[in-house]
């Protein structure tokens, strides 16, 4: 991943150029590079098209007063109001707003299926499937572009060597990958064998996958946005497939080696009825 720090409390922003931080480096290559920016800077980097799930333009605040109100839970605050409260120094919350802004419309998709659930389930004490797999994706989701169905298929089979190594060049060639879930940039500061993303696997044209970013990043967040549109998306926590994410080509130095992929404590084979393919 080329992004390990010295630890958590290290301020400076992580290096643009780490494959993982694909999708906020433009956003990241803004900010202060010695310190956590303050809430200004990040809301000066909101455009109007960034709204909540209720159209209510985001702004990023300090955290409030816990409160049992309704109106003041998390999520609704955010549909209502546009307000997402973010702590000051904390990685995981500046990741979130970060991704509010390179992700906009699959954002304001995820935070509106939070509203109508929390609405809905009012004086209820389970969240429910439908927030566990929304809140799976937004804590640890990652969009996976891919340029024709083979490769996708050996990811939903679990058959990660196939994929990353023997067909390690179709790969760099015909699929990208790019972090949604701000749970995700957080482990990547100090990243372990292991972090496995939830992966949203989105067929695009192959001319997609050579665009500047600039264009990929809209319309993937575009797709993203229309598949959780649907309430089939939120039907099972099933539905999105697991990718460990140093095994992408160029994530972690090591995998520059076959045997790396021979660590199945890393590597798992599916379980039974997990590698079936979904449309």
């Amino acid at each position: 991943m080329a992004a390990r720090l010295t630890g958590m409390a290290e301020r400076r922003m992580p290096a643009i150029d780490a494959p993982i931080f694909t999708a906020l480096a433009p956003l990241l290559g803004r900010l202060p590079p010695d310190r956590f920016p303050r809430h200004d800077e990040i809301n000066a980097l909101a455009t109007p098209a960034v709204a909540s799930g209720g159209g209510a333009p985001i702004r990023f605040v300090p955290p409030a007063a816990v409160s049992r109100e309704f109106s003041a839970q998390y999520e609704v605050r955010i549909f209502q109001t546009g307000e997402v409260q973010t702590r000051p120094d904390n990685w995981h919350d500046l990741f979130n707003a970060l991704v509010w802004l390179a992700f906009p419309k699959t954002k304001a998709v995820l935070n509106g299926h939070h509203y109508d659930e929390i609405r809905a389930r009012r004086g209820e004490r389970l969240r429910g499937t439908a927030r566990d797999v929304l809140t799976l994706f937004d804590e640890g989701g990652i969009v996976v572009a891919a340029a024709g169905a083979e490769l996708p298929v050996l990811l939903r089979g679990f058959r990660w060597k196939e994929l990353f190594w023997r067909r390690r060049a179709e790969v760099l060639r015909s699929m990208r990958f790019y972090v949604f879930g701000h749970a995700i940039y957080e482990k990547a500061l100090e990243p372990y064998r292991g972090v496995t993303a939830k992966a949203l696997i989105v067929d695009v044209a192959p001319e997609l996958l050579e665009a500047p970013l600039a264009r990929q990043l809209p319309e993937l967040d575009a797709r993203a946005a229309d598949y959780f549109s649907g309430l089939e998306a939120l039907a099972s926590t099933r539905t999105l497939s697991p990718l460990p994410i140093l095994g992408i080509p160029g994530w972690e130095p090591a995998n520059a080696r076959e045997e790396y992929y021979d660590d199945r404590a890393q590597f798992r084979p599916g379980r039974s009825g997990e590698s079936a393919v979904r449309k």
